[in-house]
């Protein structure tokens, strides 16, 4: 599974304005004057002395913030900075714009190196570039967690690398800060391959995966109902999970319905239509999907599919009324040139010669009843 997405570099202006000398302790002058220098572990080790003499020091606190920043310790920056917000206000503004400064720096590189692993076809520059991402972004919702677009970028690099199980904790964080239907339609993607993956091995879990897939898509499609993409993922999750009733039919519905060119979509709801027994609706999504791809195998055998279950129906219902007709004849004929179309695109297609075996017997065509027979019968010895 491969999901590309662009990311936007954001261009914030970088820098602060550093507090001027002030009247403070030994340490506190000290640590100044080393960090003008450059000296962060002796500025370090004044302040962390002052802080433990003074658990007040507002500014011991936010100059530990700068230090553990210019140091890229980004979770220690960010514990030094609130200890000091918490004492009093005096250092917000420049705490602010620090944070927003070193976010900066950390997502705009992230976002280099981002773009350089996918403009190159060097699989360890690739690996090189997308791990230095993946580091930049964690850096930034280190340094500003509740920055809900640090987690969504994230989790695509993550998508990338193939990192699935990394990529669905990235993205339910972010779900828990921030909303975006890309959000719900790339964590109920990974969800929806992980129970693919888990079907032949593990029935239950692949079930279970399924179905948390359709829970997140639910509730993304709660706030994007009309989003083409969230409603095609939460119709394959459907699908995947086996709970394809008559309750779900407003999805597959709506997914056809904002998707009128889409071949797929107008068959995967004439599928559906089928299964309960909606001839007329469904004979009319299927028409549409070969009007709209004449060569559609699966549409073709499913509309003269339709025809043959309608036929049988109409029969079934004149046999409980003791009032024997010929129209159920009517949708036989009207199954033969769609499934005839479909052994003519792919000859050795099973379903579809055995299904016109039985439409040209019930409808008394002898000849290319045998003929159907046979063919049927070599396909099950092939196989």
């Amino acid at each position: 599974m491969r999901y590309s997405k662009i990311i936007v570099v954001l261009m914030v202006f970088l820098g602060f304005t550093f507090m001027g000398y002030q009247c403070g302790s030994t340490e506190l002058t000290s640590a100044k004057l080393y960090i003008q220098q450059k000296n962060y572990d002796k500025a370090l080790d004044l302040l962390q002395k002052e802080v433990q003499k003074n658990p007040q020091s507002d500014e011991g606190y936010y100059l530990l913030g700068v230090i553990y920043g210019e140091r890229e310790e980004y979770e220690k920056m960010t514990d030094a900075f609130n200890k000091s917000l918490a004492i009093s206000k005096t250092y917000q503004e420049n705490i602010t714009q620090l944070t927003q400064s070193h976010w900066a720096k950390e997502f705009n590189q992230a976002v280099k190196s981002f773009n350089l692993a996918q403009n190159t076809t060097n699989e360890d520059s690739i690996k090189i570039h997308f791990d230095r991402a993946a580091n930049d972004f964690q850096n930034a919702i280190a340094i500003a967690p509740d920055s809900t677009d640090s987690y969504l970028n994230l989790a695509f690099v993550h998508i990338q690398t193939g990192d699935y199980d990394k990529a669905e904790q990235t993205l339910k964080k972010f779900l828990e800060r921030g909303k975006s239907p890309e959000a719900y339609i790339y964590l109920g993607r990974i969800l929806y391959d992980k129970g693919a993956n888990l079907k032949e091995t593990d029935s239950l879990a692949s079930k279970e995966s399924f179905n948390k897939a359709i829970q997140v898509l639910e509730e993304g499609r709660k706030l994007y109902p009309g989003n083409p993409d969230l409603l095609g993922a939460l119709q394959n999750a459907y699908i995947g999970a086996g709970r394809v009733d008559e309750a779900m039919m407003d999805v597959f519905k709506q997914v056809a319905e904002s998707n009128p060119d889409s071949a797929k979509h107008q068959y995967n709801y004439g599928v559906i239509l089928l299964e309960v027994n909606e001839f007329e609706e469904a004979e009319q999504r299927f028409k549409k999907a070969v009007e709209l791809k004449p060569d559609y195998a699966d549409a073709l055998y499913n509309l003269g599919v339709t025809y043959v279950e309608w036929g049988n129906y109409i029969n079934e219902q004149a046999e409980k009324t003791g009032q024997m007709e010929s129209a159920y004849k009517e949708k036989y004929t009207q199954a033969l040139p769609y499934l005839e179309k479909v052994v003519e695109l792919e000859p050795d297609n099973l379903p579809g010669w055995d299904a016109l075996y039985k439409v040209y017997a019930r409808l008394n065509m002898m000849k290319e009843a045998e003929d159907a027979y046979e063919k049927v019968n070599k396909l099950r010895e092939g196989n």
